[in-house]
């Protein structure tokens, strides 16, 4: 007999095969067990008819609690009416192991309980979903640029010297040594970029923001390539076709993920080059205009209006539990409140929150950096990615490159995801100038004698040249539409959130 897994049931239709997984789910009828089976791939019906020779197996299966592990042999056919499209009939059941009570339910639980069990949390289909979708991304993004000539260079996880603000440092002992968890693998890799033209790094990268929004994290995933002999323009080009090659990629190949995870797909459809492009002095404009003001106000009243709907279903469902006889109706119902009430304190929150965004957008001062609110508005009024450039001297990193024709800005660009979801690249052409970026160092009150070697890459064979970075967890709550990007992360690292 043949041990396959879900995600081949297709093509085994008609014959005896034996799939090993868990007990995701089931229900009886009475002489006949529905079995719902998951095994890393995907979802199946298995079923298990009582007869006079398997009496005792199907008692012990029918006892059997959620994520028991379980071998089940039985013969595959098509049914478009169960899970996946196919199920198992003519069951046999081996019992691996009997799992205790499991302490996540089919029922809503908080995300505070989530976090703490996220080890058990991993195995619900959601986050099954974002898992794959997850893999396609960091999959997609290394095709992308092995297949077009970069190198990938492992740039180092410990760094002496800051490579985006001391402010944002985690600092550790080496030895006696005080270095820090690297912010970034862009300086190592403009060296590596001086040998061998296009490279890119990918791996973890560490920030000590004391942030708690959405959309930080104190270690996440970001790929950073760097290019010799390209201006801006050329890295808008790069971006543009990475971020588009990324999102078809998972559109073609995670479908049933997204539509687990009820992700809108139109929205990522219509993606494509070239995207918006937005000066920061234009963006400030816009931030200002009646538009936004009109946008804001509306969003105010239809957020409310959400709300009081959802107010009134946890009235009615409250009492439809009251009155509920059987117990499944109460589970379900319970289920729907919970999540209710859960978008309800969110929605509660964007609603306090409105008023203070309409307030940063109409006094934002050009020389301000673009804060999350400022990036949410922005993007929110689009369908495409923008790419916001040429942000103030003042605001951004000592690395970047000041414009030619106006020296307060930069040669930058931040590309905001639409609908809301904000930054999720940031990139810039570098200073190329020894001298230049001597005094910027200078200038930010860094140690020069530890930026000499950085500095040499502008003392021998010195050519324009610049990079962009994109936050992998950023990008995939973009692509599947999840509110927080801690369920894009099989184990976030969050301010004041580290177990397990």
């Amino acid at each position: 007999m043949k041990t396959i897994t879900i995600d081949r049931m297709s093509q085994h239709i008609g014959e005896k095969v034996e799939i090993k997984g868990w007990l995701y789910n089931a229900r009886t009828g009475g002489r006949v067990l529905f079995l719902i089976l998951r095994d890393g791939t995907g979802l199946c019906q298995a079923i298990l008819e009582k007869t006079d020779e398997n009496t005792r197996t199907f008692q012990d299966v029918k006892r059997l609690t959620q994520e028991s592990s379980l071998i089940v042999r039985g013969t595959v056919h098509e049914d478009q009416r169960s899970v996946g499209g196919y199920e198992l009939t003519s069951c046999d059941v081996q019992v691996v192991h009997r799992a205790e009570d499991y302490p996540i339910t089919p029922k809503a639980h908080g995300i505070d309980f989530l976090m703490k069990n996220r080890h058990l949390h991993l195995r619900s289909q959601r986050q099954w979903a974002l898992a794959r979708v997850r893999h396609t991304v960091v999959d997609a993004i290394r095709r992308f640029f092995n297949d077009n000539g970069f190198t990938l260079v492992d740039t180092p996880i410990f760094a002496p010297a800051a490579g985006e603000g001391e402010q944002t440092l985690f600092q550790v002992d080496y030895f006696g040594e005080k270095v820090a968890l690297a912010q970034t693998g862009q300086l190592y890799l403009e060296a590596a970029a001086m040998s061998l033209g296009k490279v890119y790094c990918f791996g973890p990268t560490f920030r000590a923001e004391k942030s708690k929004t959405r959309r930080h994290l104190t270690e996440f995933w970001m790929v950073e390539p760097e290019i010799a002999y390209i201006d801006l323009d050329g890295l808008f080009e790069v971006a543009e076709q990475f971020i588009y090659s990324v999102v078809q990629t998972v559109l073609s190949q995670r479908k049933t993920e997204l539509e687990i995870l009820q992700r809108d797909t139109a929205d990522l459809e219509i993606i494509k080059p070239p995207f918006v492009r937005l000066s920061y002095t234009d963006a400030v404009d816009l931030l200002h205009s009646q538009r936004v003001k009109d946008f804001l106000q509306n969003q105010l009243a239809e957020k409310q209006t959400q709300a009081d709907e959802l107010d009134k279903n946890i009235t009615d469902w409250t009492e439809q539990q009251k009155n509920a006889k059987k117990q499944w109706l109460q589970d379900e119902l319970a289920r729907q409140i919970a999540e209710a009430r859960e978008q309800l304190a969110e929605l509660r929150e964007q609603i306090g929150n409105i008023p203070h965004h309409m307030q940063l957008a109409a006094g934002f001062c050009w020389g301000k950096d673009l804060g999350g609110s400022d990036e949410t508005i922005i993007s929110q009024l689009h369908t495409q990615p923008v790419f916001v450039h040429r942000y103030p001297k003042t605001v951004k990193a000592f690395y970047m490159k000041p414009d030619p024709d106006d020296s307060r800005i930069v040669l930058n660009f931040d590309c905001l995801a639409p609908q809301g979801y904000g930054e999720i690249i940031g990139g810039s052409v570098r200073e190329d100038d020894c001298d230049a970026l001597l005094a910027r160092i200078n200038h930010e009150g860094y140690d020069p004698a530890e930026y000499q070697w950085y500095l040499d890459l502008r003392r021998y064979g010195s050519v324009p040249h610049g990079g962009f970075g994109l936050g992998v967890e950023r990008t995939v709550a973009w692509l599947t539409g999840v509110k927080h990007i801690r369920e894009t992360i099989a184990f976030p690292r969050m301010m004041g959130k580290i177990y397990p």
